[in-house]
C-alpha cells in the first residue's frame, strides 16, 4: 500500500486498539479566516496513502445538525482527539458570554486533556489584540511553526505529523526525505549553500528568515530539516551537505546525447552529476539546452538577437525538477536524461502517488509529492512555480511552441518524454507530418485509432455521432480506446479543447490526421498491419 512513496516502513502494533483506530486530529481555527486551509488539510491527511493510514481529520463544519449546543459539541470532540492541530492568524473570531473565542476553548479542552498540540501561525503584519495574546500564550506552552502559503503549511502539517508518528512508536522508519540521518551532523552541511539558499527563497517567494551563521538552526527546523535536539533528516542532506553522494551514492543525474532515436553506442556525450539537488538540476539542464538548436529571431532594439531553443527551457527545467524531487530515494538507481535526435526522455525511479493517473497528469491535480519536506525548499526558491500544475505547465509550454504533445508513462519507473521538432526539409527527416505517416509508424498506430480516423474523415463529429457510426455501446470504450489514443498521438482535436465534459463536445482530424486518412484510403491493408 505504502510501496509507491519510494520508502520502506515496520508498523508497531502497541496494542490492538492503536492497529486498528486511526487517531483523530482536530483542526481548530478561525473557520471564516481559514475556510480553504481547514478543508484543504483535512481532504489532504485523507488521500495521503500514509497518513490516511494513521489519523483522520475532524473539522466541526462537517458534524451533522443535532439536538445540542455546537460549544458542548465541538468541546467534546477537542477534548476526544489525539492530536490538536491550530491554525493561528491574524482575527480572534466570535467571543462568548466571557470574552473567549471558540478556537481558545477548543484549546484549553485540548490541553487539559493532554492532546499532541500542533500549532501553525500564518504571518501576518497585524493581529488583533486578543489574538496576539493567544498567540503568547501558544508560545509559552508548543513549540508552533510559521507559514505564509498552503504549500508550506501542507509540508509542515506533514513533517510534524511523521515526528509524531516516529515519536510516538507507530512508525520505526519515516518517509525517506523526513527520516533522521543518524550519522549526520551540523559540520557536515555547507554554510554558503544555506546562505544562498536564504537569499533566493527571500527573493521569490518572501522566506520570512534572514541569514546568518546564528540562524541556521532556525532556518533548518523552520523547514523541517532538523529537529529540535539537533538530528538532521535526509532532507537536509541532500538540499545542503557538503558532500551529497557521500550520504547516497545514487542520488545522481546520468545524462545521455544519442545520435539517433534509441539507445546504442556511439554516444555523443555522458555526463553523471552529482552535488546538492540544486546542483543536479542545473547541470542537467544546461547539458540539455547546450545540445538542442536555437532559433535565432529579430534583433532587439538593435542590442541583442532573439534567440528561441527548440524546447522550452522552462518545460526541460521542470521535468528534470519533478524528476529529482519525485524519485524513490532507496532505489539503486537514478534520474536520467536522455536526448534522443527526435525527443528528450526524462526517467526517475519511482511511482505516481496512490489515486494519481497518467490521465490526471494532463490537467490541474491535487499536489500530492513523494517527499514534501524536499520539495518545499524546492519550490521556495522557484524551481518550482507552482505545486500541483508541473506536468500542465510542461504540456502548456510544449504545445505553446507547437510542439506535439508531451507524453508520461509509467512501468518500472516513470517517463516524462518531451518531443522535438523535426527538422524539415533535410535528408535525415522528413516533414513531422508526413514523418508520422510512413509505413513504420503507421503499423505502430491501433485499429481503433485506425477506424476513428476513416469515421471523421473531413467532417466534425460529436461522440454520439462517432458512436452511432462505429456501432459503439459505451461510451468508456469509444474514450479510452478511440479517442485518447488519437488525441495523445495528435491525430484529431476537441472542438472545445478546455471543456472536456461539454456534452456538445466534437472531434475533428489534424492536418497530421488527414495525412493518415490520405495513406490509410491509398492503401487499405493498412488497416489489418497492426498488432
Amino acid at each position: 500500500m505504502l510501496a509507491y512513496m519510494g520508502f520502506f516502513c515496520t508498523f508497531v502494533r502497541r496494542n490492538e486498539k492503536l492497529a486498528m483506530t486511526k487517531q483523530k486530529i482536530f483542526i481548530s481555527s478561525v473557520q471564516g479566516e481559514f475556510q480553504n486551509e481547514r478543508k484543504q488539510i483535512a481532504d489532504y491527511i485523507r488521500h495521503d496513502a500514509l497518513l490516511s493510514f494513521y489519523f483522520e481529520p475532524f473539522l466541526f463544519e462537517e458534524l451533522p445538525a443535532q439536538d445540542r449546543s455546537a460549544q458542548a459539541a465541538y468541546l467534546e470532540q477537542a477534548a476526544k482527539s489525539e492530536i490538536y492541530l491550530l491554525l493561528l492568524g491574524s482575527q480572534y473570531g466570535y467571543q462568548d458570554a466571557e470574552g473567549i473565542s471558540p478556537t481558545e476553548r477548543e484549546y484549553d479542552a485540548a490541553t487539559a486533556n493532554h492532546a499532541y498540540r500542533i500549532a501553525f501561525i500564518k504571518s501576518a503584519s497585524t493581529r488583533e489584540d486578543k489574538e496576539e495574546a493567544f498567540k503568547c500564550k501558544i508560545d509559552q506552552d508548543v513549540i508552533r511553526n510559521v507559514f505564509n502559503s498552503y504549500e508550506e503549511l501542507q509540508s509542515g502539517v506533514y513533517a510534524s505529523l511523521v515526528e509524531y508518528m516516529l515519536s510516538h512508536q507507530l512508525l520505526r522508519q519515516g518517509p525517506f526525505d523526513a527520516s533522521i540521518q543518524p550519522n549526520a551532523h551540523f559540520d557536515d552541511l555547507d554554510k554558503e549553500k544555506i546562505r544562498w539558499f536564504v537569499g533566493v527563497a527571500r527573493e521569490v517567494r518572501q522566506f520570512p528568515l534572514t541569514y546568518s551563521e546564528e540562524n541556521i538552526p532556525q532556518i533548518l527546523q523552520s523547514l523541517h530539516l532538523m529537529t529540535e535536539n539537533g538530528k538532521l533528516n535526509n532532507a537536509a542532506m541532500l538540499l545542503f551537505a557538503k558532500d551529497v553522494q557521500k550520504w547516497f551514492a545514487t542520488a545522481t543525474i546520468k545524462c545521455g546525447h544519442f545520435y539517433g532515436t534509441k539507445v546504442e553506442k556511439p554516444m555523443a556525450s555522458l555526463q553523471i552529476y552529482g552535488g546538492t539537488v540544486f546542483d543536479q538540476v542545473d547541470m542537467a539542464v544546461t547539458f540539455v539546452m547546450s545540445r538542442i538548436d536555437q532559433r535565432v529571431g529579430e534583433r532587439i532594439h538593435s542590442a541583442r538577437v532573439d534567440v528561441t531553443p527548440e524546447l522550452p527551457a522552462q518545460a526541460v527545467r521542470e521535468a528534470i525538477v519533478n524528476a529529482v524531487v519525485h524519485r524513490d530515494y532507496t532505489s539503486t538507481g537514478s534520474v536520467q536524461v536522455m536526448l534522443f535526435k527526435d525527443r528528450l526522455e526524462v526517467w526517475n525511479p519511482g511511482r505516481l502517488p496512490q489515486g494519481m493517473t497518467i490521465d490526471k497528469l494532463s490537467r490541474v491535480h491535487a499536489s500530492r509529492p513523494v517527499n514534501p519536506v524536499l520539495a518545499n525548499p524546492v519550490y521556495l526558491t522557484g524551481y518550482i512555480e507552482q505545486m500541483g500544475t508541473g506536468t500542465t505547465d510542461i504540456i502548456e509550454r510544449c504545445e505553446k511552441a507547437g510542439l506535439r504533445t508531451p507524453e508520461f508513462y509509467q512501468d518500472e519507473d516513470f517517463r516524462t518524454i518531451l518531443w522535438r521538432p523535426v527538422k524539415r526539409g533535410t535528408n535525415q527527416e522528413k516533414d513531422s507530418v508526413t514523418d508520422h505517416v510512413t509505413d513504420h509508424v503507421t503499423d505502430h498506430v491501433t485499429d481503433h485509432v485506425k477506424r476513428l480516423i476513416l469515421t471523421l474523415r473531413g467532417d466534425t463529429k460529436t461522440r454520439d455521432e462517432i458512436m452511432e457510426i462505429m456501432g459503439l455501446k459505451h461510451r468508456g470504450n469509444l474514450r479510452d480506446l478511440y479517442l485518447a489514443p488519437a488525441i495523445s498521438d495528435g491525430y484529431i482535436n476537441r472542438l472545445y479543447p478546455d471543456a472536456v465534459s461539454r456534452t456538445d463536445q466534437a472531434y475533428y482530424l489534424t492536418p497530421k490526421g488527414l495525412e493518415l486518412l490520405k495513406k490509410l484510403t491509398e492503401n487499405p491493408h493498412r488497416l489489418t498491419t497492426d498488432r
